[in-house]
């Protein structure tokens, strides 16, 4: 086979033996599955492979994990409902009371939500800025066990220190758990930055068609578990390089019932096989509306790695090799403009909350996925009371401009 990632996919279903030779893996929909031997019904209870309740994976999904371990170039990938329930079953499954977890500042709304959860539970959080590793360094502790951050922060773009604190992970024997999701392995893989453990929303760019939710979390191989202290016994049967995607899967799955849908896991493998043309368009269409919109006196900041006046620009070049910057701006519209007005102006670029899908959409920042934070909370987070979330698709850019100069127009004719 080609090594051409694209290939790979299009391809991979095919070098499964699908039944009937057809081209993609079929829905299974059953929700058991029957044995003709009781020792093969005993055995899928223990650590061989198969399936027994849908409520641990069916064949179609088996199938996507699959491809995103593909796509990764992991050793093994577990998926979940949601993104959030990817996330939710490492932090449930992996950490304890007592422990010690280190997260960017600069994370989606809802993950710091369930940080604050995390908390309750007696797991001690630090939130540091994750574009400097000496504060990250300073922030470690004897019972730290795992540091968390996204790649490039949703919704205000700032890019972690992601190699060097990789570099760092591995030298203190640090779990690193990566949310890739606003890159994707187009642009950057986990074991580029030796992440541990890998986290995609699956519902944005690799599905991309705003029709599936679902999440993954992929095991890179480079963490060696035999030193976590909280590994279960009971999972330590297995070989040492799974006992952490092991009782990840068990408990996400089996005891939180977290589990991704056969037809949901079709939706995202089919939209998967065009993800690399979609990334690289949505990509060179982001960095095209962030010059111009850096030029138009319609905004006062704009925020994206692709721009020199990014902050971590040089990081971001580095790290994506001019390849692209994702899909995501952050851009505050000019004071004296009516938010709401110039909003409901729109017409192509879509008012809706989703990232990574195939259509432009945007929502304001503070009032819809910040409500909930401080007014200080934001300030600390660089979120404005006017600043916009522009997720980028592959529309004609042309077009997206002409849409920003029509919005602007009406509301300064009014």
């Amino acid at each position: 086979m080609s090594k051409d990632i694209t290939t790979q996919i299009l391809h991979a279903d095919r070098q499964q033996k699908v039944e009937h030779n057809a081209i993609h893996k079929p829905i299974h929909i059953a929700a058991q599955y029957s044995f003709a031997d009781v020792r093969d019904l005993i055995a899928v209870f223990g650590n061989t492979p198969g399936y027994a309740y849908s409520r641990q994976g069916t064949p179609t999904v088996t199938a996507l994990e699959q491809k995103i371990t593909l796509l990764e170039e992991g050793i093994n990938t577990v998926c979940f409902a949601s993104g959030m329930a990817a996330i939710s079953a490492v932090f449930l499954t992996l950490l304890k009371a007592g422990d010690h977890l280190i997260s960017s500042h600069y994370i989606f709304g809802n993950t710091k939500s369930l940080l604050s959860t995390l908390e309750n539970l007696g797991i001690e959080i630090t939130m540091v800025d994750t574009t400097d590793i000496q504060a990250v360094k300073a922030a470690v502790k004897p019972n730290t066990r795992m540091l968390f951050t996204e790649t490039i922060a949703n919704p205000v773009t700032q890019v972690s220190d992601l190699k060097a604190m990789g570099d760092f992970c591995e030298e203190r024997g640090l779990l690193y758990f990566v949310d890739m999701t606003m890159v994707t392995p187009y642009l950057l893989k986990g074991k580029d930055i030796k992440a541990s453990l890998v986290m995609h929303s699956l519902s944005k760019t690799i599905c991309g068609h705003a029709n599936a939710l679902g999440g993954s979390i992929t095991d890179t191989g480079l963490f060696d578990w035999s030193h976590y202290p909280n590994i279960q016994d009971m999972y330590k049967s297995y070989p040492v390089k799974n006992w952490g995607f092991v009782q990840v899967k068990k408990k996400g799955l089996r005891d939180m019932g977290a589990t991704l849908s056969s037809e949901a896991a079709n939706r995202i493998a089919i939209g998967m096989e065009t993800f690399t043309l979609r990334a690289q368009k949505s990509n060179d269409n982001a960095l095209a509306l962030a010059r111009y919109m850096q030029e138009s006196p319609i905004f006062a900041d704009v925020k994206y790695p692709g721009l020199e006046s990014h902050a971590q620009h040089g990081l971001a070049k580095d790290l994506f090799k001019d390849v692209g910057y994702g899909s995501l701006i952050a851009a505050s519209l000019r004071k004296d403009i009516d938010l709401f007005a110039f909003l409901n102006s729109l017409q192509t670029i879509i008012l809706a909350t989703h990232l990574g899908d195939n259509r432009t959409l945007c929502l304001p920042v503070a009032p819809t996925i910040y409500a909930e934070s401080s007014a200080e909370q934001r300030a600390l987070m660089g979120i404005s009371d006017n600043l916009l979330r522009i997720s980028v698709g592959i529309e004609n850019v042309a077009d997206l401009i002409d849409d920003i100069e029509r919005a602007y127009a009406n509301v300064m004719l009014k």
